[in-house]
């Protein structure tokens, strides 16, 4: 992927591919380790999800090829996971029986997402389907705290003493080979 660092509250990665089978479990992994990097992984199976139907449905319906690319935006307290192919048919929501195999695609990254839509590219260009999820409210970074010395331990007693003397201890013997 590759990253954009043009305004520095929007974080942005991008990846050209083909949309084949093999290559969507590839493309998870990349999403997950990203995210990651980015500290957004409890979206981590959400956006795999989502990236997951969206590719799926290029490599069985997007012509004249499977070429593609994935774009991962966080800014403005969200995620939006966009895929663009040249094919400019817009996909559509289909009604979904319970039992169905196939044609869910889009039903799935409607209910894992907190919006989603699609739009026509400018220049017969293709398309473009995207979904958004809001981020996480970001985890303050921990406060350090110095640690104070104490004052320095003096051993008045054997050590089979002091462990006698703290209910709950057991001495520990260990051995280095």
């Amino acid at each position: 992927m590759q990253a954009d660092q043009a305004d520095p509250a929007v974080r942005e990665c991008a990846l050209e591919l083909e949309a084949h089978p093999y290559r969507i479990q590839q493309i998870r992994r990349i999403v997950s380790a990203q995210l990651r990097y980015w500290r957004l992984d409890p979206l981590i199976d959400a956006a795999s999800s989502g990236i997951s139907e969206l590719l799926a449905n290029v490599h069985r319906h997007a012509r004249p090829d499977k070429k593609c690319a994935v774009r991962l935006t966080l800014g403005g307290g969200r995620l939006t996971v966009a895929v663009t192919d040249h094919d400019r048919r817009l996909p559509h929501l289909q009604p979904v029986e319970p039992t169905a195999t196939s044609g869910r695609g889009l039903t799935m990254v409607e209910a894992v997402s907190d919006a989603w839509g699609t739009d026509l590219l400018p220049d017969d260009g293709g398309k473009v389907v995207w979904f958004v999820l809001r981020t996480p409210a970001p985890v303050p970074a921990p406060t350090l705290v110095p640690l104070r010395t104490a004052v320095p331990f003096e051993r008045t007693e054997p050590f089979e003493e002091i462990g006698r003397a703290l209910p709950g201890r057991l001495p520990v013997a260990a051995s280095v080979a």
